[in-house]
Protein backbone atom coordinates (compact mmCIF):
# COMPACT_ATOMS: atom_id res chain seq x y z
CA UNK A 1 0.00 0.00 0.00
CA UNK A 2 1.40 3.71 -1.31
CA UNK A 3 2.27 5.55 1.75
CA UNK A 4 0.51 8.60 3.20
CA UNK A 5 2.67 11.73 2.06
CA UNK A 6 3.66 13.71 5.32
CA UNK A 7 4.92 16.78 5.57
CA UNK A 8 8.51 18.18 6.08
CA UNK A 9 9.73 18.77 9.83
CA UNK A 10 9.73 22.86 9.51
CA UNK A 11 8.32 25.57 11.47
CA UNK A 12 5.71 25.43 9.64
CA UNK A 13 4.59 21.96 10.17
CA UNK A 14 6.07 21.16 13.58
CA UNK A 15 3.96 19.85 16.35
CA UNK A 16 6.39 22.29 18.27
CA UNK A 17 5.33 25.15 16.75
CA UNK A 18 2.51 27.37 18.32
CA UNK A 19 -0.51 26.01 17.27
CA UNK A 20 -2.49 28.08 15.15
CA UNK A 21 -5.98 29.92 16.42
CA UNK A 22 -9.38 27.91 15.37
CA UNK A 23 -11.63 29.81 13.64
CA UNK A 24 -14.57 30.93 15.95
CA UNK A 25 -17.96 33.10 15.17
CA UNK A 26 -16.55 35.75 17.03
CA UNK A 27 -16.53 38.96 15.12
CA UNK A 28 -13.16 40.29 16.06
CA UNK A 29 -11.50 37.44 15.71
CA UNK A 30 -9.20 37.75 12.33
CA UNK A 31 -9.15 41.70 13.48
CA UNK A 32 -7.32 39.72 16.57
CA UNK A 33 -4.61 37.73 14.07
CA UNK A 34 -2.92 41.00 12.94
CA UNK A 35 -3.04 43.55 15.86
CA UNK A 36 -2.60 46.85 14.43
CA UNK A 37 -3.23 50.52 16.47
CA UNK A 38 -5.79 53.45 14.51
CA UNK A 39 -3.69 55.87 12.23
CA UNK A 40 -4.51 59.43 13.32
CA UNK A 41 -5.51 61.18 10.08
CA UNK A 42 -5.02 65.25 9.48
CA UNK A 43 -7.50 65.88 6.95
CA UNK A 44 -7.75 69.54 4.91
CA UNK A 45 -10.72 70.14 3.53
CA UNK A 46 -14.06 69.41 3.62
CA UNK A 47 -16.28 69.33 0.97
CA UNK A 48 -17.70 66.41 -1.00
CA UNK A 49 -14.61 64.18 -0.44
CA UNK A 50 -13.94 65.72 2.89
CA UNK A 51 -17.52 64.70 4.29
CA UNK A 52 -17.36 61.42 2.26
CA UNK A 53 -14.50 59.84 3.58
CA UNK A 54 -15.20 61.28 7.35
CA UNK A 55 -18.83 59.30 7.13
CA UNK A 56 -17.11 56.27 5.93
CA UNK A 57 -14.74 55.96 8.97
CA UNK A 58 -17.39 57.05 11.13
CA UNK A 59 -19.47 54.16 10.17
CA UNK A 60 -16.65 52.04 9.76
CA UNK A 61 -14.17 52.09 13.31
CA UNK A 62 -12.88 49.22 12.32
CA UNK A 63 -10.98 50.33 9.58
CA UNK A 64 -8.78 51.83 11.72
CA UNK A 65 -8.24 55.25 10.54
CA UNK A 66 -10.03 58.68 12.97
CA UNK A 67 -9.66 61.31 12.06
CA UNK A 68 -8.09 63.27 14.59
CA UNK A 69 -7.89 67.15 13.39
CA UNK A 70 -9.47 68.35 10.04
CA UNK A 71 -8.39 72.04 8.66
CA UNK A 72 -10.83 74.73 6.34
CA UNK A 73 -10.52 77.40 5.10
CA UNK A 74 -13.95 79.53 5.51
CA UNK A 75 -14.66 79.92 9.22
CA UNK A 76 -18.03 80.82 8.21
CA UNK A 77 -19.09 78.31 5.98
CA UNK A 78 -22.30 75.94 7.86
CA UNK A 79 -21.30 72.11 7.80
CA UNK A 80 -22.03 69.39 9.15
CA UNK A 81 -20.18 68.84 12.40
CA UNK A 82 -19.86 71.30 15.14
CA UNK A 83 -17.82 74.41 14.64
CA UNK A 84 -15.34 72.88 17.16
CA UNK A 85 -14.18 70.21 15.19
CA UNK A 86 -12.67 72.95 12.33
CA UNK A 87 -9.74 74.37 12.50
CA UNK A 88 -8.39 77.13 9.94
CA UNK A 89 -4.80 76.83 10.14
CA UNK A 90 -3.32 73.95 7.67
CA UNK A 91 -0.21 74.47 8.20
CA UNK A 92 -0.26 73.21 12.31
CA UNK A 93 -1.37 69.96 10.85
CA UNK A 94 1.73 69.89 8.77
CA UNK A 95 3.74 70.36 11.88
CA UNK A 96 1.59 67.88 14.54
CA UNK A 97 3.96 64.89 14.38
CA UNK A 98 1.39 62.90 16.11
CA UNK A 99 -0.72 62.40 12.64
CA UNK A 100 0.34 59.36 10.66
CA UNK A 101 -1.18 60.69 7.59
CA UNK A 102 -2.26 63.83 5.77
CA UNK A 103 -5.10 63.92 3.60
CA UNK A 104 -5.64 66.70 1.22
CA UNK A 105 -8.99 67.21 -0.44
CA UNK A 106 -9.26 71.20 -1.40
CA UNK A 107 -10.42 72.58 -4.53
CA UNK A 108 -7.81 75.37 -4.85
CA UNK A 109 -4.66 73.41 -7.17
CA UNK A 110 -2.03 76.26 -5.94
CA UNK A 111 -2.58 75.93 -2.51
CA UNK A 112 -2.86 72.38 -2.58
CA UNK A 113 0.57 72.14 -4.43
CA UNK A 114 1.86 74.21 -1.09
CA UNK A 115 0.66 71.64 1.41
CA UNK A 116 1.81 68.52 -0.09
CA UNK A 117 4.97 69.39 -1.37
CA UNK A 118 5.53 71.02 2.04
CA UNK A 119 4.49 67.64 3.58
CA UNK A 120 6.62 65.77 1.57
CA UNK A 121 9.51 68.04 2.11
CA UNK A 122 8.74 66.75 5.79
CA UNK A 123 9.30 63.38 4.77
CA UNK A 124 5.09 62.65 5.86
CA UNK A 125 2.89 60.44 3.83
CA UNK A 126 -0.04 62.00 2.06
CA UNK A 127 -3.34 61.64 -0.07
CA UNK A 128 -4.71 64.11 -2.40
CA UNK A 129 -7.52 64.35 -4.77
CA UNK A 130 -6.71 67.02 -6.24
CA UNK A 131 -6.09 66.12 -10.45
CA UNK A 132 -4.94 69.56 -11.39
CA UNK A 133 -2.49 69.92 -9.04
CA UNK A 134 -0.92 66.82 -10.12
CA UNK A 135 -0.92 67.16 -13.39
CA UNK A 136 0.81 70.26 -13.43
CA UNK A 137 3.45 68.95 -10.73
CA UNK A 138 3.60 65.63 -11.04
CA UNK A 139 7.81 65.33 -12.21
CA UNK A 140 8.51 67.51 -9.17
CA UNK A 141 6.27 65.47 -6.33
CA UNK A 142 8.22 62.29 -7.67
CA UNK A 143 11.25 63.77 -7.12
CA UNK A 144 10.47 65.16 -3.75
CA UNK A 145 9.30 61.88 -2.67
CA UNK A 146 12.96 60.11 -3.44
CA UNK A 147 14.84 63.57 -1.91
CA UNK A 148 12.94 62.94 1.28
CA UNK A 149 11.41 60.08 1.71
CA UNK A 150 8.03 60.92 1.93
CA UNK A 151 4.99 58.99 0.35
CA UNK A 152 2.15 60.64 -1.96
CA UNK A 153 -0.57 58.77 -3.02
CA UNK A 154 -3.87 59.82 -5.54
CA UNK A 155 -6.38 57.08 -6.34
CA UNK A 156 -9.05 59.43 -5.38
CA UNK A 157 -7.89 61.94 -8.29
CA UNK A 158 -8.82 59.52 -11.43
CA UNK A 159 -12.17 57.94 -11.75
CA UNK A 160 -13.29 58.43 -8.50
CA UNK A 161 -13.98 54.64 -6.91
CA UNK A 162 -12.49 52.69 -9.83
CA UNK A 163 -8.90 51.65 -8.95
CA UNK A 164 -7.04 52.32 -12.01
CA UNK A 165 -4.06 54.05 -10.39
CA UNK A 166 -3.12 51.18 -8.39
CA UNK A 167 -4.37 48.21 -11.08
CA UNK A 168 -1.71 50.19 -13.32
CA UNK A 169 1.21 50.11 -11.14
CA UNK A 170 0.51 46.80 -9.02
CA UNK A 171 -0.53 44.52 -12.21
CA UNK A 172 0.72 46.45 -15.42
CA UNK A 173 3.72 48.18 -13.70
CA UNK A 174 5.87 46.08 -15.90
CA UNK A 175 4.10 45.08 -18.93
CA UNK A 176 3.80 47.24 -22.52
CA UNK A 177 0.51 48.30 -23.08
CA UNK A 178 -0.74 49.00 -26.29
CA UNK A 179 -3.55 51.01 -25.60
CA UNK A 180 -5.85 52.46 -22.63
CA UNK A 181 -8.95 54.10 -23.29
CA UNK A 182 -11.87 55.86 -20.45
CA UNK A 183 -14.48 57.78 -19.83
CA UNK A 184 -13.27 59.67 -17.16
CA UNK A 185 -15.64 62.70 -16.33
CA UNK A 186 -18.69 61.70 -15.12
CA UNK A 187 -20.24 64.93 -15.26
CA UNK A 188 -20.12 65.69 -19.65
CA UNK A 189 -20.91 61.68 -20.01
CA UNK A 190 -24.16 62.04 -17.84
CA UNK A 191 -25.00 64.97 -20.28
CA UNK A 192 -24.76 62.86 -23.33
CA UNK A 193 -26.38 60.03 -21.83
CA UNK A 194 -29.44 62.47 -21.77
CA UNK A 195 -29.00 63.74 -25.00
CA UNK A 196 -28.48 60.47 -26.81
CA UNK A 197 -31.14 58.48 -24.79
CA UNK A 198 -33.90 60.93 -24.11
CA UNK A 199 -33.22 63.92 -26.77
CA UNK A 200 -32.58 66.35 -24.17
CA UNK A 201 -30.92 69.40 -25.19
CA UNK A 202 -27.59 70.49 -24.28
CA UNK A 203 -28.29 73.10 -21.57
CA UNK A 204 -31.05 71.27 -19.73
CA UNK A 205 -29.33 68.12 -19.78
CA UNK A 206 -26.48 70.05 -18.03
CA UNK A 207 -28.67 72.16 -15.74
CA UNK A 208 -30.15 68.35 -14.41
CA UNK A 209 -26.26 67.39 -13.96
CA UNK A 210 -25.56 70.28 -12.03
CA UNK A 211 -28.91 69.88 -9.59
CA UNK A 212 -28.09 66.22 -8.81
CA UNK A 213 -24.46 67.54 -8.13
CA UNK A 214 -22.80 65.60 -11.20
CA UNK A 215 -21.80 68.54 -12.30
CA UNK A 216 -19.97 72.13 -11.56
CA UNK A 217 -21.96 75.30 -10.81
CA UNK A 218 -18.56 76.79 -13.09
CA UNK A 219 -18.97 73.27 -15.74
CA UNK A 220 -16.22 74.49 -18.03
CA UNK A 221 -13.68 72.37 -16.92
CA UNK A 222 -15.74 69.43 -16.87
CA UNK A 223 -17.56 70.18 -20.00
CA UNK A 224 -14.41 71.36 -21.96
CA UNK A 225 -12.00 68.26 -20.99
CA UNK A 226 -9.99 70.14 -19.00
CA UNK A 227 -10.94 67.11 -16.29
CA UNK A 228 -10.43 64.44 -17.87
CA UNK A 229 -7.17 65.74 -19.33
CA UNK A 230 -5.73 65.93 -16.03
CA UNK A 231 -6.75 62.70 -15.57
CA UNK A 232 -5.14 61.47 -18.67
CA UNK A 233 -1.99 63.05 -17.72
CA UNK A 234 -1.64 61.26 -14.52
CA UNK A 235 -2.31 57.50 -16.27
CA UNK A 236 0.16 58.69 -18.89
CA UNK A 237 2.75 58.49 -16.58
CA UNK A 238 1.54 55.48 -14.75
CA UNK A 239 0.38 53.40 -18.24
CA UNK A 240 3.64 54.10 -20.06
CA UNK A 241 5.84 56.05 -17.79
CA UNK A 242 5.22 59.48 -19.96
CA UNK A 243 5.19 62.72 -17.95
CA UNK A 244 3.52 65.24 -19.90
CA UNK A 245 2.68 68.92 -19.55
CA UNK A 246 -1.26 68.98 -19.80
CA UNK A 247 -0.88 71.62 -22.71
CA UNK A 248 0.77 69.09 -24.84
CA UNK A 249 -2.56 67.25 -25.04
CA UNK A 250 -5.50 67.58 -27.18
CA UNK A 251 -8.47 68.38 -25.21
CA UNK A 252 -11.65 69.28 -26.67
CA UNK A 253 -15.29 69.58 -24.82
CA UNK A 254 -18.75 69.48 -25.72
CA UNK A 255 -20.04 72.72 -25.54
CA UNK A 256 -20.91 73.33 -28.81
CA UNK A 257 -22.68 69.34 -29.67
CA UNK A 258 -26.05 69.96 -30.93
CA UNK A 259 -28.95 67.41 -31.64
CA UNK A 260 -27.60 66.68 -35.32
CA UNK A 261 -24.28 65.36 -33.92
CA UNK A 262 -26.29 63.16 -31.80
CA UNK A 263 -28.14 61.84 -34.96
CA UNK A 264 -25.01 61.70 -37.01
CA UNK A 265 -23.71 59.69 -33.94
CA UNK A 266 -26.81 57.60 -34.26
CA UNK A 267 -26.83 56.80 -38.20
CA UNK A 268 -22.85 55.45 -37.76
CA UNK A 269 -24.82 52.72 -35.02
CA UNK A 270 -22.83 54.71 -32.37
CA UNK A 271 -22.78 57.34 -29.66
CA UNK A 272 -20.65 60.05 -28.59
CA UNK A 273 -18.62 59.98 -25.14
CA UNK A 274 -15.67 61.78 -24.29
CA UNK A 275 -12.55 59.62 -24.28
CA UNK A 276 -9.16 59.90 -23.02
CA UNK A 277 -7.17 57.79 -25.46
CA UNK A 278 -3.64 56.85 -24.71
CA UNK A 279 -1.96 54.86 -27.06
CA UNK A 280 1.51 53.51 -28.21
CA UNK A 281 2.05 53.59 -31.80
CA UNK A 282 3.93 51.08 -33.69
CA UNK A 283 7.56 53.07 -33.78
CA UNK A 284 6.78 52.56 -29.82
CA UNK A 285 6.10 56.48 -29.10
CA UNK A 286 3.23 57.41 -27.45
CA UNK A 287 0.06 59.60 -28.07
CA UNK A 288 -2.58 61.10 -25.70
CA UNK A 289 -5.87 62.67 -27.04
CA UNK A 290 -9.14 63.63 -24.75
CA UNK A 291 -11.74 64.61 -27.28
CA UNK A 292 -15.23 63.75 -28.11
CA UNK A 293 -14.97 60.28 -29.90
CA UNK A 294 -17.13 57.75 -31.77
CA UNK A 295 -18.33 54.79 -29.86
CA UNK A 296 -19.49 51.38 -31.29
CA UNK A 297 -21.16 48.51 -29.62
CA UNK A 298 -18.49 46.58 -30.11
CA UNK A 299 -16.28 48.51 -27.34
CA UNK A 300 -16.81 48.02 -23.16
CA UNK A 301 -17.02 51.61 -23.53
CA UNK A 302 -20.66 51.83 -25.33
CA UNK A 303 -22.41 51.22 -22.09
CA UNK A 304 -21.09 53.33 -19.68
CA UNK A 305 -23.89 55.84 -19.37
CA UNK A 306 -24.76 58.82 -16.94
CA UNK A 307 -22.56 59.49 -13.82
CA UNK A 308 -20.33 56.24 -14.29
CA UNK A 309 -17.06 56.24 -15.24
CA UNK A 310 -15.12 53.19 -17.55
CA UNK A 311 -11.37 52.25 -18.54
CA UNK A 312 -10.35 49.72 -21.46
CA UNK A 313 -7.11 48.40 -20.55
CA UNK A 314 -5.13 46.58 -23.53
CA UNK A 315 -1.82 45.07 -22.41
CA UNK A 316 0.19 42.92 -24.60
CA UNK A 317 0.24 40.04 -22.12
CA UNK A 318 -2.98 40.10 -20.45
CA UNK A 319 -5.16 41.40 -23.11
CA UNK A 320 -8.10 43.33 -22.65
CA UNK A 321 -8.97 44.65 -19.41
CA UNK A 322 -12.44 46.78 -18.32
CA UNK A 323 -12.91 48.66 -14.89
CA UNK A 324 -16.07 50.36 -14.84
CA UNK A 325 -17.37 52.20 -11.47
CA UNK A 326 -19.01 55.73 -10.22
CA UNK A 327 -16.13 58.35 -11.03
CA UNK A 328 -17.61 61.03 -8.36
CA UNK A 329 -19.45 61.64 -5.52
CA UNK A 330 -18.31 62.03 -2.19
CA UNK A 331 -18.88 58.06 -0.97
CA UNK A 332 -17.08 56.98 -4.37
CA UNK A 333 -14.10 59.31 -4.13
CA UNK A 334 -13.91 58.75 -0.10
CA UNK A 335 -13.81 55.36 -0.67
CA UNK A 336 -10.73 55.65 -2.77
CA UNK A 337 -9.26 58.17 -0.27
CA UNK A 338 -9.74 54.90 2.27
CA UNK A 339 -8.15 52.49 0.02
CA UNK A 340 -4.61 54.71 0.02
CA UNK A 341 -4.62 54.93 3.55
CA UNK A 342 -5.02 51.14 3.60
CA UNK A 343 -1.74 51.02 1.02
CA UNK A 344 -0.14 53.38 3.57
CA UNK A 345 -0.26 51.57 6.36
CA UNK A 346 0.81 48.48 4.61
CA UNK A 347 3.92 50.41 3.22
CA UNK A 348 2.78 50.70 -0.54
CA UNK A 349 3.84 53.44 -2.72
CA UNK A 350 4.36 54.16 -6.55
CA UNK A 351 7.32 53.03 -8.20
CA UNK A 352 6.71 54.72 -11.67
CA UNK A 353 8.72 51.81 -12.90
CA UNK A 354 8.34 52.65 -16.32
CA UNK A 355 9.59 56.23 -15.77
CA UNK A 356 13.30 54.97 -16.91
CA UNK A 357 12.62 54.09 -20.07
CA UNK A 358 9.67 56.85 -21.25
CA UNK A 359 8.71 57.21 -24.59
CA UNK A 360 8.88 60.03 -26.96
CA UNK A 361 5.63 61.51 -27.25
CA UNK A 362 3.84 61.71 -30.54
CA UNK A 363 2.00 64.91 -32.02
CA UNK A 364 2.96 64.62 -35.68
CA UNK A 365 -0.09 62.54 -36.60
CA UNK A 366 -3.10 63.40 -38.77
CA UNK A 367 -6.66 62.71 -37.03
CA UNK A 368 -9.93 61.53 -38.23
CA UNK A 369 -12.89 63.93 -37.13
CA UNK A 370 -16.12 65.06 -38.04
CA UNK A 371 -16.62 68.73 -37.69
CA UNK A 372 -19.80 70.53 -37.37
CA UNK A 373 -19.36 74.51 -37.86
CA UNK A 374 -20.99 77.72 -39.95
CA UNK A 375 -17.75 79.25 -40.04
CA UNK A 376 -16.39 78.22 -43.23
CA UNK A 377 -13.05 79.48 -41.92
CA UNK A 378 -12.92 77.11 -39.49
CA UNK A 379 -12.58 74.58 -42.53
CA UNK A 380 -9.71 76.58 -44.06
CA UNK A 381 -7.79 77.30 -40.53
CA UNK A 382 -7.69 73.20 -39.98
CA UNK A 383 -6.12 72.72 -43.71
CA UNK A 384 -7.52 69.11 -44.12
CA UNK A 385 -5.36 67.21 -45.77
CA UNK A 386 -8.31 64.92 -47.03
CA UNK A 387 -12.17 64.85 -46.68
CA UNK A 388 -13.84 61.97 -47.17
CA UNK A 389 -17.44 63.61 -46.53
CA UNK A 390 -18.75 66.63 -46.71
CA UNK A 391 -22.49 67.89 -46.07
CA UNK A 392 -23.46 71.82 -47.02
CA UNK A 393 -27.61 71.15 -45.04
CA UNK A 394 -25.88 70.12 -41.92
CA UNK A 395 -22.52 71.97 -42.36
CA UNK A 396 -20.32 68.84 -41.64
CA UNK A 397 -17.24 67.78 -42.88
CA UNK A 398 -15.21 64.21 -42.07
CA UNK A 399 -11.43 64.20 -42.88
CA UNK A 400 -7.95 63.85 -41.43
CA UNK A 401 -6.71 67.24 -39.84
CA UNK A 402 -2.91 67.52 -38.32
CA UNK A 403 -3.04 66.82 -34.48
CA UNK A 404 -1.15 69.92 -34.07
CA UNK A 405 -3.58 71.99 -36.06
CA UNK A 406 -6.45 70.90 -33.59
CA UNK A 407 -3.77 71.71 -30.44
CA UNK A 408 -2.95 75.17 -31.84
CA UNK A 409 -6.54 76.20 -32.80
CA UNK A 410 -8.77 74.76 -30.08
CA UNK A 411 -9.39 78.17 -28.63
CA UNK A 412 -10.76 78.86 -31.75
CA UNK A 413 -12.70 76.25 -32.39
CA UNK A 414 -14.37 76.64 -28.89
CA UNK A 415 -15.24 80.47 -29.69
CA UNK A 416 -16.80 80.04 -32.50
CA UNK A 417 -19.16 77.14 -31.51
CA UNK A 418 -17.41 74.64 -33.61
CA UNK A 419 -17.94 70.79 -32.47
CA UNK A 420 -15.28 67.80 -33.02
CA UNK A 421 -15.74 64.35 -32.74
CA UNK A 422 -13.02 61.82 -33.73
CA UNK A 423 -13.65 58.71 -35.46
CA UNK A 424 -11.20 56.99 -33.60
CA UNK A 425 -8.61 56.62 -36.22
CA UNK A 426 -5.33 58.24 -36.56
CA UNK A 427 -2.08 58.18 -39.12
CA UNK A 428 1.38 59.40 -39.72
CA UNK A 429 1.16 62.78 -41.62
CA UNK A 430 1.08 62.05 -45.05
CA UNK A 431 0.00 58.41 -44.92
CA UNK A 432 -2.50 57.86 -47.64
CA UNK A 433 -3.85 54.64 -46.99
CA UNK A 434 -2.66 53.08 -43.63
CA UNK A 435 -3.95 54.13 -40.22
CA UNK A 436 -3.64 53.37 -36.74
CA UNK A 437 -6.92 52.51 -35.45
CA UNK A 438 -7.41 53.46 -31.83
CA UNK A 439 -10.84 52.30 -30.99
CA UNK A 440 -13.24 53.08 -28.14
Amino acid sequence: MASCWKPPKSPIFSNDSLPLPMLTNQPNHITALFPTRQWRVGLIGFGCVGQGLYDILDQRPEAGFIISRIAVKNPTKARTLSAERFEFDAELLLADDSLDVLVEVIDDADTAFWLVSESLRRGRRVVTANKAMLARHLPALVQLQRETGGTLLYEAAVCGSIPVIRTLEAYFGVEPLHRLTGILNGSSNYVLTRMGEEGADYAPALAEAQQLGFAETEPSLDMGAFDPRSKAVLLAAHAYGAFLDPEQVLNLGIEGIGAVDIAFAASQGQKIKVVAGLQRLPDGRVTVLVTPQLVGPDSPLYTVDHEFNGVVIEADFAGEQFLRGRGAGGHPTGSAVLADLAALRQGFAYQYHKAAEAPEYAADLEVEIYLRTNEPRIIDLLDFSEISEEADEDEYVVGYVALQHLIRHRDTLRQYGAFVVRTGRLRPIGEEVETVAASA
